[in-house]
């Protein structure tokens, strides 16, 4: 069978909640949205299942698809419904809602409540994309009340540039928050995993870690001690020894400077390897560091292995997990560890579950 795979460190994975869990203190969703950002969110969520406080997914249906193979644990659903008729599904599977439009609050209103629902009232505090405004707070809980569908009742905003540490917009955010809900009643949740990290300031009654279970750190310098989840991998699969001037791929990106040996390996844009990625983005064969030349193909890609004399065919390639961060992947690529992990595709997944790393 064809190497390219995919292995997911499910103790990694709890390792990470616990460190996002203990680092917030108080409760934690964890966000396992978009196919747990690519690693298969049935498999997270019961990895995590013994541990965590509640689930948080974008859409109802990936809630629903945890409840069917079922997970127990409350699920936040951070969309909301689109539809009136979603209320009394998420009533009957007991789902958490998040309500952040008015086109929602109209919903309640319309619907007669078939059970009472646990809503969270999303409030835009800057990021300018999903949320009333700060000032409508009251009125907003008030319509909320009225519906006669709440049983309880939280209070959710979303940081813009956490992740960015001498950004003063997130102390600002904080504080606009903290003004439109005071007296207010209810639970609070600010932080997500750059909101853990960067920002004491943030934390509330729920924390809610994203890319961080991942083992992607979103601040700059990487030093907070998460463990890869996903060790995405593949073999050499043929070696060429090629002289100085050699072009190697589409478009002659990459031309030999030196006698060259190019290591082809089964891995391409097909599988979410990024077909953007650079000459000289990092890559680890037998352990050892080296690097990505020539443009990245549908389903092939290559290596430089001139310095690693003793690699070549069946050689162990790592194209992001313990020895090459997904960070440094994506920052060459010209995007983020998120997109990479969530495009991951066509490989075969593998999951392990022990205390060791990789």
């Amino acid at each position: 069978m064809r190497p390219a795979v995919a292995r997911i460190d499910l103790a990694a994975l709890r390792h990470n909640y616990h460190l996002a869990r203990e680092r917030h203190g108080g409760r934690a969703f964890a966000v396992i949205k978009a196919n747990a950002y690519g690693h298969g969110a049935v498999r997270c969520a019961e990895a995590l299942g013994d541990v965590v406080d509640g689930f948080a997914v974008a859409i109802m249906e990936e809630a629903l698809s945890l409840r069917e193979a079922g997970v127990r644990k409350p699920i936040l659903v951070l969309e909301g419904v689109f539809e009136a008729h979603e209320l009394e599904e998420a009533a009957r599977r007991d789902l958490w809602l998040v309500v952040h439009s008015d086109a929602q609050l109209d919903m309640l209103a319309r619907v007669p409540p078939s059970a009472s629902l646990t809503l969270w009232l999303k409030l835009n505090s800057g990021m300018n994309r999903a949320g009333f405004e700060p000032d409508r707070a009251g009125e907003v809980l008030a319509q909320v009340r009225e519906s006669g569908h709440c049983a309880e009742i939280g209070w959710m905003t979303h940081l813009a540039r956490a992740d960015e540490p001498d950004c003063p917009s997130t102390a600002d955010q904080i504080a606009l928050f903290d003004r439109a809900t005071r007296g207010l009643p209810g639970m609070r949740s600010i932080a997500n995993s750059a909101g853990i990290l960067g920002w004491s300031a943030a934390r509330r009654d729920w924390a809610r870690p994203g890319i961080m279970l991942y083992g992607a750190d979103p601040m700059p310098g990487e030093a907070h001690g998460l463990r890869p989840v996903m060790q995405l991998r593949s073999r050499v699969m043929s070696v060429r020894e090629l002289p100085p001037g050699t072009p190697v791929g589409y478009g002659a990106r990459f031309v030999t400077a030196r006698p060259t040996r190019v290591g082809l390996v089964a891995m391409g844009y097909a599988d979410g390897y990024p077909r953007s990625a650079p000459d000289g983005t990092p890559v680890a064969v037998d352990g050892s560091l080296t690097q990505l030349i020539g443009r990245v193909s549908m389903d092939m890609l290559t290596v430089d292995l001139t310095e690693l004399p003793n690699s070549g065919v069946g050689s162990e390639v790592e194209l992001w997990g313990g020895h090459v961060s997904v960070n440094r992947v994506a920052e060459g690529a010209g995007t983020i560890s998120y997109e990479l992990l969530c495009n991951v595709k066509r490989v075969r997944f593998e999951y392990h579950d022990d205390a060791s790393s990789f």
